[in-house]
């Protein structure tokens, strides 16, 4: 799938209010938000172990491939009820933060 297909998925679901499921390299089933995002990266607000505190990454396109989390449903009580989620595969580990 190229960045522009990948896009027009993400793109439907840039709303901080509603959950993506995100699996790096490291860590599975992540938690987070898709903020932004262009053709070219998304920008993703990714929940901590503290609550109230968010781990803000970019990511490039290129290194994600999308899929569906049937275990979890969307948030969003305007939107209507979805029984699936979001799934980032992102290649790459991680990013550190303190």
């Amino acid at each position: 799938m190229q960045n522009p297909e990948k896009y027009e998925i993400i793109r439907k679901w840039i709303d901080p209010d509603e959950r993506v499921t995100v699996d790096f390299l490291d860590e599975k089933d992540v938690s987070a938000a898709i903020i932004d995002g262009t053709t070219e990266h998304v920008a993703l607000s990714i929940q901590t172990k503290f609550p109230h505190v968010k781990q803000h990454v970019s990511v490039s396109l290129g290194n994600v491939e999308l899929g569906e989390d049937r275990n979890h449903y969307s948030r969003d009580p305007n939107r209507p009820l979805q029984h699936a989620r979001l799934r980032m595969m992102i290649n790459q580990k991680r990013p550190q933060w303190v």
